[in-house]
């Protein structure tokens, strides 16, 4: 009856975390960039019961001995990279990764990086009075030389071609080179973790090299980059329900066992003799 009760309890606590994802899921389904997390779960333990020689009577076709598992528990959330749907807006500042890339952006003066698959970018006077390239929440967008990519002054407007090279468009027709975006890929996913401003961060003790490598964007590859694009967040929103409806039934049926359980105890401790 102690082994019923937690079962359920161990259940109940891995479909709660469960159900966390998945509604994480479902408020971001319109978030620019955004990408779907999903856990990975493994078994808590399973003790091997092996039965006396007196329960193989004749007819019984399974061996002796039977499992008995101990519930489930989170070991891992990694987010889903897949590539989300492009939605067109004609503005110069927006930028969209065709492929398996990621933005890299430079949260504070520190040296540390992030990175982002929202590409809704904007320029930003910084206290020199430059105008840098940032996201909107303000971190420098970081180029190919790991430095901020700054437009100048005569620049009226700016062009982001599909290799990632930002030129500044002048008033004679001329274009200037800025600078190039830098990509890099994730070589493991699970290394990164979701922060705030919907970026990504590397652990602390974790290296860079391991997690990320540094890819190119070239025109007509499986990476490019789109200027006046937007990707949208990879949350299919009709799988996610499905997935909650599934988790919730899951998670009632768990408790209706601990309830079993708990009566099933109550009544044994009543028992007179």
């Amino acid at each position: 009856m102690n082994g019923s009760m937690i079962n359920a309890m161990v259940s109940m606590n891995g479909l709660q975390q469960k159900l966390d994802i998945i509604a994480d899921n479902i408020a971001n389904v319109n978030t620019v960039g955004y990408k779907r997390k999903q856990g990975s779960f493994e078994d808590l333990l399973t003790t091997l019961k092996q039965q006396p020689q007196a329960f193989s009577q004749p007819g019984r076709l399974t061996p002796l001995g039977f499992n008995q598992g101990w519930g489930s528990r989170l070991t891992m959330v990694q987010p889903d990279l897949s590539q989300g749907p492009l939605q067109k807006t004609d503005q110069p500042f927006d930028v969209a990764i065709q492929g398996s890339a990621l933005f890299e952006v430079m949260p504070d003066g520190n040296g540390s990086r992030a990175y982002t698959r929202n590409g809704a970018f904007q320029l930003t006077f910084d206290r020199s009075g430059a105008a840098i390239l940032t996201t909107k929440e303000g971190y420098p967008v970081s180029g190919v030389d790991d430095k901020r990519i700054v437009v100048p002054p005569e620049a009226h407007a700016l062009r982001i071609e599909k290799d990632g090279s930002v030129l500044g468009v002048l008033a004679s027709g001329g274009t200037v080179g800025l600078g190039r975006l830098k990509l890099v890929q994730a070589v493991k996913p699970a290394l990164l973790s979701p922060v705030a401003d919907n970026l990504f961060a590397l652990a602390d003790g974790v290296n860079a090299a391991d997690a990320t490598r540094s890819v190119t964007a070239v025109p007509g590859s499986d990476i490019s980059i789109q200027q006046g694009y937007l990707e949208q967040s990879n949350v299919n929103l009709t799988e996610e329900m499905t997935e909650l409806i599934n988790v919730q039934r899951a998670y009632q049926l768990s408790a209706r066992a601990l309830s079993s359980s708990d009566t099933m105890l109550g009544l044994a401790n009543n028992l007179r003799g």
